[in-house]
């Protein structure tokens, strides 16, 4: 791993301990070091998970690297059952066990009879060379491949959310607002949100649902796989604007094939014109007299960076400034990927642009951390009703922290 001024770029383990982490009724035993699992947890509270799984880590010496020795791993497992009785427990690799050779997935196969009804389940990605959104998508993946069960559909209509992790910044605020939307528009509930407000029997309920919302591309594997095994259709995508957000409802419609409360929309669409109308001539002389304000960039998760991006610009004639995405397997020719190098040139070049990005970006370029939009954070977030990004309230959101970022600026 290189030196790096900011944050190292998020690990597979990290990424799939972020993913695991919200899941109650759970236990996630980390084979490793002990410093890596009290780091994960201190995040986890600083991103305001509450209610998460049990962690641990074994630690591990000398012997246990140089022999192979896995006692440790099955006392701590033995005593973990005795004491939490959790419905399911993960095993997590760190990155010496994975460098050595440890076999996890034959370890819970020899141990499993000895726990007949609590399901062992190994993930690997414990070392350096897998980022951490591909530890998400294994994550994601490996769950709904092991713990949903045989079950008939609903007789209501239901869904599941699929990629709400603690990885993303606000997802739990995103996760609340397309609930709330969905209830609304549709008078549907959902069985499972996955991972950010679940626990072991939502995800093994998942398949009597009527309709997985895929929020991150991350997820995609694991709706197809439950497309396939359950017949459940599902919809990528995440809900950004007004006109977003109602083009997200349209295709939810006609998946489902049944109306949508016109009602519903048509009252949180003039909620949000009514309170921005007043706006508008401001930012039009934003547009017109101060062009380099009402540029924006932006910087994070692909998908985050595309829908904000695509509302600022079609919806509230933003100028489009360069913007990038933290992951250069995502990395496109409107979203490319940049090295820390390239952003934080581009950040020192756009001093009067909009930036979006981490909390850890905006604090180094001098710029306003209320337009944090991605991890690595700065602050603890304790507040569970934050406003979100998404849907008709993340609409709202986000053109009251535009409106008073150029607010802050010194215009003629």
């Amino acid at each position: 791993m290189g030196l790096h001024r900011f944050s190292p770029p998020l690990s597979g383990r990290m990424g799939i301990l972020r993913t695991l982490a919200p899941i109650r009724d759970s236990a996630i035993i980390e084979y490793g070091c002990m410093g890596h699992m009290m780091y994960g947890r201190m995040f986890l509270n600083r991103a305001g998970v509450s209610g998460m799984a049990k962690t641990y880590s074994t630690h591990i010496d000398e012997a246990d690297i140089s022999l192979g020795d896995t006692t440790r791993l099955n006392r701590a497992i033995a005593e973990i059952v005795e004491k939490d009785k959790p419905k399911v427990i993960f095993l997590l690799p760190s990155s010496v066990p994975q460098v050595i050779g440890t076999d996890l997935p034959a370890i819970c196969k020899e141990l499993q009879p000895e726990y007949p009804d609590i399901p062992l389940i190994p993930f690997g990605y414990g070392g350096f060379d897998v980022f951490g959104y591909r530890g998400v998508q294994e994550a994601l993946l490996l769950l709904v491949k092991t713990l949903p069960i045989d079950i008939e559909k609903s007789k209501q209509k239901t869904f599941n959310i699929i990629g709400s992790c603690a990885d993303l910044f606000r997802f739990q605020a995103d996760a609340d607002e397309i609930i709330r939307i969905m209830e609304g528009s549709f008078g549907i509930k959902p069985t499972c949100v996955m991972t950010s407000h679940t626990n072991v029997d939502d995800i093994c309920n998942m398949g009597n649902s009527s309709i997985n919302l895929v929020i991150r591309r991350e997820g995609i594997p694991a709706a197809e796989y439950l497309q396939e095994r359950f017949g459940i259709p599902y919809l990528v995508g995440r809900p950004y604007g007004i006109k977003g957000t109602i083009k997200w409802i349209e295709d939810i419609e006609k998946i489902l094939n049944i109306p949508s409360n016109i009602e519903f929309i048509k009252s949180e669409e003039e909620i949000v014109q009514n309170q921005t109308l007043p706006t508008i001539p401001f930012f039009k002389h934003i547009f017109r007299s101060h062009p380099e304000e009402g540029t924006i960039c932006l910087g994070g998760h692909a998908d985050v960076v595309k829908g904000i991006l695509t509302y600022a610009t079609e919806e509230m004639m933003f100028n489009k400034g360069p913007c990038w995405c933290d992951s250069s397997h995502m990395s496109s020719e409107e979203i490319p990927y940049l090295t820390e190098e390239e952003w934080t040139a581009i950040i020192k070049s756009n001093k009067k642009s909009l930036l979006m990005a981490s909390g850890e970006a905006l604090e180094w370029g001098g710029g306003n951390l209320s337009l944090q939009i991605s991890n690595p954070d700065t602050k603890w977030r304790l507040n569970p009703y934050l406003s979100p990004f998404v849907g008709f309230r993340g609409a709202l959101n986000l053109i009251d922290l535009w409106l008073n970022a150029a607010l802050d600026q010194d215009h003629d």
